[in-house]
């Protein structure tokens, strides 16, 4: 069942590359000007259209829930690089540099999920994607709230882990949806 999943993956996270290099193409990394809790805003604007959409199976825009969950997948990349990029990485980076982050924060992301998938026995496998939204709203709430108390915790993981947690859900969602 394993390498089912890898390669699923695999596969839904090119699609999301594929995305992430025309935008970057267009638009140069214009997202590098946001601050980490601008990109989690972005993420909840997402994750709650995702959640209005389910609920109410009215799209008056286009960009279906497909899409919504592809951006979440690229927003938390950005998030997790606006998190570690230095301070002197330069806010316009060249495509060769854009896809080397981007790929290195996948693989991390990747192994933590391979890692839970084995703990957990892919237990996603059995969950609706209404509730991986809804798990990806309550890690935004979380985000948020380690934000407003200045990226501080007691006891909870970091920004980082929920950026990371929330890609993978979406990557889950993304498969239960037969995206290819």
């Amino acid at each position: 069942m394993l390498n089912r999943t890898e390669a699923e993956y695999q596969a839904i996270i090119q699609v999301c590359r594929d995305l992430f290099i025309k935008k970057t193409k267009d638009y140069g990394t214009a997202w590098r000007i946001l601050r980490p809790a601008s990109i989690t805003d972005q993420i909840f604007i997402k994750a709650q259209r995702i959640r209005t959409l389910e609920e109410t199976g009215i799209n008056k825009v286009g960009d279906g829930i497909t899409g919504e969950y592809i951006g979440i997948v690229n927003y938390c990349v950005m998030g997790i690089l606006q998190l570690e990029l230095e301070t002197e990485t330069p806010l316009e980076m060249d495509m060769e540099d854009a896809c080397f982050f981007y790929d290195q924060k996948i693989r991390e992301t990747y192994e933590l999920m391979l890692d839970k998938n084995h703990d957990y026995g892919e237990a996603w496998r059995d969950m609706r994607i209404s509730s991986l939204t809804d798990l990806i709203l309550m890690k935004l709430l979380r985000v948020k709230q380690i934000e407003d108390n200045a990226g501080k915790t007691l006891a909870s993981e970091g920004v980082k882990a929920n950026y990371q947690d929330m890609l993978n859900y979406a990557v889950f969602a993304l498969i239960k949806l037969g995206l290819k």
